[in-house]
C-alpha cells in the first residue's frame, strides 16, 4: 500500500429473493387440488392422497406462521364435493376430525387463530364439535389467521348474504359493496392478495369469487401432495415481481 492512501474494501452485494420483501400483512388463499390424482399415479387409494395432503397443510401453515403472514385460507371441501362416493366422503370427514384434534395443540402453541367458512348443514355433528372447539380455544390468538373453507361455495355465500340483508330490511340506498362484504362469511377479513392453485386447473371453482376480484393468481401443475415449501417460495417470488394496478396504470405509463 502506498503511504498516504487508504485501502477501501470493495462491497459485495448479494441478490436477495424478491419474496423476502413481501409485506407481513399478506393474505394467501389456496385451492388444494389433485390429492386423488396424485394417489392414483402412485398406485395408492384416493384417501392416501388426502392424508398426504394434510401433511402439506401443516408444512405451509408453519411457513406462513414463520413469515408472519396475516391469513391463510384453504379450500378444503366445496359444497359440490358431496357428489363424491359415500366411502370417500366418510374418509374425508374422519380425516378432517382427526386433523382438528391433532393440530389443536400446535394452533395454540403457535398463537394461530382458527376459523371456518361455509355452511354448517350436512357436516357431521362430531366434526362440527371439533371445529367449534378449535375456534373457541384460539379466538384470542394474535398470530396467523388460519381459515378453512368447508362445505363452501361462493355463490351460496353471496345468496346467504343477500338473504341476510333482506331479513335486516336494510334500505336499498345503504346497500353498497361494503354492505355486501360485511354480510359474507368472510366479514372482517381482508381480501386475498394471492391465490395459489395446484394440479394445473385454470379456474376458480366457485371459490371466493367476490374476495378474489383483484388477487394475483398462480397455478402449478404439481398436485397438492407435491406442494412443498420450495414451491411455495417460488409462488411468493413470482408474486413479489408482479405489479398490482387495481384498475389503474403503472407509474411508467402516467
Amino acid at each position: 500500500m502506498v503511504a498516504g492512501t487508504s485501502f477501501i474494501r470493495p462491497l459485495h452485494f448479494v441478490a436477495l429473493p424478491a419474496f423476502i420483501f413481501l409485506t407481513p400483512f399478506m393474505h394467501i388463499a389456496i385451492i388444494m387440488d389433485g390429492n386423488g390424482r396424485w394417489a392414483n399415479r402412485q398406485g395408492l387409494p384416493r384417501h392416501e392422497g388426502h392424508r398426504t395432503g394434510a401433511v402439506r397443510v401443516r408444512e405451509i401453515v408453519e411457513e406462513c406462521t414463520r413469515r408472519k403472514f396475516e391469513q391463510l385460507t384453504l379450500y378444503c371441501f366445496s359444497s359440490e364435493n358431496w357428489k363424491r362416493p359415500q366411502l370417500e366422503l366418510d374418509l374425508l370427514m374422519n380425516l378432517f376430525r382427526e386433523y382438528l384434534k391433532k393440530e389443536r395443540e400446535n394452533l395454540i402453541k403457535n398463537d394461530i387463530r382458527f376459523s371456518v367458512i361455509g355452511r354448517r348443514t350436512d357436516i357431521p355433528e362430531d366434526v362440527l364439535a371439533e371445529m367449534d372447539e378449535s375456534m373457541t380455544l384460539t379466538k384470542k390468538n394474535k398470530g396467523l389467521h388460519l381459515c378453512l373453507a368447508v362445505n363452501y361455495g361462493s355463490r351460496s355465500e353471496i345468496v346467504d348474504a343477500v338473504k341476510q340483508i333482506v331479513e335486516e330490511k336494510i334500505p336499498s340506498g345503504q346497500i353498497d359493496e361494503q354492505c355486501i362484504a360485511d354480510h359474507l362469511y368472510t366479514a372482517g377479513m381482508s381480501d386475498p392478495d394471492l391465490l395459489i392453485r395446484t394440479a394445473g386447473e385454470q379456474r376458480l371453482s366457485n371459490y371466493l369469487l367476490w374476495q378474489l376480484s383483484y388477487a394475483e393468481i398462480w397455478v402449478t401443475e404439481k398436485c397438492w401432495p407435491e406442494f412443498d415449501v420450495a414451491l411455495f417460495d417460488q409462488a411468493l417470488n413470482d408474486y413479489a415481481q408482479r405489479k398490482r394496478k387495481f384498475g389503474g396504470l403503472p407509474d411508467f405509463c402516467r
